[in-house]
């Protein structure tokens, strides 16, 4: 079997689609492209209350509907893209993204609104596991690193957006807000899309798995996975992580609004988090690769807790919240770096975007607590009860970076525990 090391890259696709680095530059662009749908949409949701005469409740179901459009359907998205590569399906996702953020601006009901949310995020959802298993595959000696690039274009791909749908907001409105956005997102997934390919070997070894059962340096099929316990508790420290950077991304302006933070902070407050939420991506994937996954995960864990819990008491003025926003997203996006690689460490990169997909669906329930459940509670009782919480939430992923660094590699049949621990699979 010719594997993604027997082939020459840049023969097989030529010396520019064959250049790991062209690759995921062109990956990093369609993550910024969507990153919009998940961090602008706080921005959008006062409007969006005023125009719809609905609770804030209400349009902050479309932002859990969007987290779960985009991270349910991963594991089938990702074993579709593990079969048939990125092209295909990144062009089919730049017009759900294209045409559901765009019709969000036209679209006369909530149940529309909905519903077109729920489209940009299934599109998204392609764009992001595809995204994560191009830089794990072809950058297997610096996966923290690339997977914290890629990730940081999700995270801070919104930062030069934010000013100017704020500009959008201001002058024109809503819906010229939506579409121009929308329109120029999706050509742009659309252009991206024709340039994206795997490793060359790497579909096929995905495709054609049966043959390669008694192949050592074969990953984990997804079945497998789901049968380590570990796995499970790498889970549920995601779904931890995730509730507090989703509460706040779908919250950010509702909270000023509530304490009185002028919108001038806001949009800064709003453009800073997404630089401190990309670059943290980056510096903490780096940092993984040097010091360990797991090390890195206890220490930036814990500093998001920090910074989570005391937000209701410091970030309630202009500059603190400013300051506030930045350090908990800085300490926050890093675990899109740090798990993604992580789970290929465990379990290989041979089906990288079905098993991480199969992990980044703990996103659909934090978007849950994060979105619903945490506006009604802080409608309830206040925004302090909902911060101190995630943070608790936090750190109790931190103590459980710690429980798996102590465990040892997962194996499967055929292979032995020294190749569970040593192979790059």
């Amino acid at each position: 079997m010719e594997n993604s090391q027997s082939l020459n890259p840049k023969e097989v696709y030529g010396p520019i689609l064959g250049n790991r680095w062209i690759q995921l530059i062109s990956a990093v662009v369609a993550m910024i492209m969507i990153a919009n749908l998940q961090y602008a949409w706080t921005l959008f949701v006062p409007g969006l209350t005023e125009a719809f005469g609905a609770s804030r409740t209400a349009i902050q179901f479309g932002f859990t509907l969007f987290i779960w459009f985009e991270t349910f359907a991963q594991p089938i998205e990702g074993y579709l893209l593990d079969r048939f590569g990125p092209r295909l399906f990144f062009t089919a996702a730049g017009i759900m993204v294209g045409v559901g953020w765009t019709a969000m601006g036209l679209v006369q009901s909530l149940s529309a609104l909905y519903f077109f949310y729920a489209l940009a995020g299934l599109g998204a959802g392609f764009i992001y596991g595809g995204s994560v298993a191009v830089a794990i595959r072809w950058f297997g000696d610096k996966r923290g690193l690339a997977a914290g690039i890629i990730a940081a274009g999700f995270g801070a791909g919104s930062a030069p957006f934010i000013p100017i749908i704020g500009s959008i907001l201001s002058s024109s409105g809503i819906t010229a807000a939506f579409v121009s956005t929308g329109i120029f997102q999706g050509i742009v997934i659309l252009i991206v899309a024709q340039l994206l390919r795997y490793p060359p070997g790497a579909a096929k070894h995905a495709a054609h798995a049966k043959a390669d059962d008694n192949d050592p340096n074969r990953g984990f099929k997804p079945w497998e996975v789901l049968r380590q316990p570990q796995f499970y508790l790498i889970y549920i420290m995601f779904l931890f992580m995730t509730i507090g950077g989703l509460l706040l991304t779908s919250n950010a302006k509702p909270f000023a609004k509530d304490v009185g933070v002028l919108n001038y902070f806001v949009i800064l407050g709003v453009t800073f988090d997404r630089i401190g939420n990309g670059g943290g991506r980056v510096f903490w994937g780096w940092l993984s690769d040097k010091f360990g996954r797991e090390n890195i995960m206890f220490v930036g864990f814990t500093l998001n807790a920090i910074f989570t819990a005391t937000f209701p008491f410091f970030g309630t003025n202009g500059w603190g919240y400013v300051i506030w926003m930045f350090l908990m997203m800085a300490t926050w996006g890093e675990l899109f770096s740090l798990f993604p690689s992580l789970n290929a460490d465990r379990f290989g990169t041979t089906y990288a975007a079905s098993n991480y997909g199969l992990l980044y669906s703990a996103k659909g329930f934090g978007g849950i607590f994060g979105g619903v459940v945490a506006t009604a509670i802080a409608s309830s009782y206040g925004w302090t009860v909902v911060f101190v919480a995630s943070g608790l939430l936090a750190f109790a992923s931190a103590v459980g970076a710690l429980i798996v660094k102590k465990l040892p590699k997962p194996t499967r049949p055929g292979m032995s525990i020294d190749q569970g621990i040593s192979e790059g699979i």
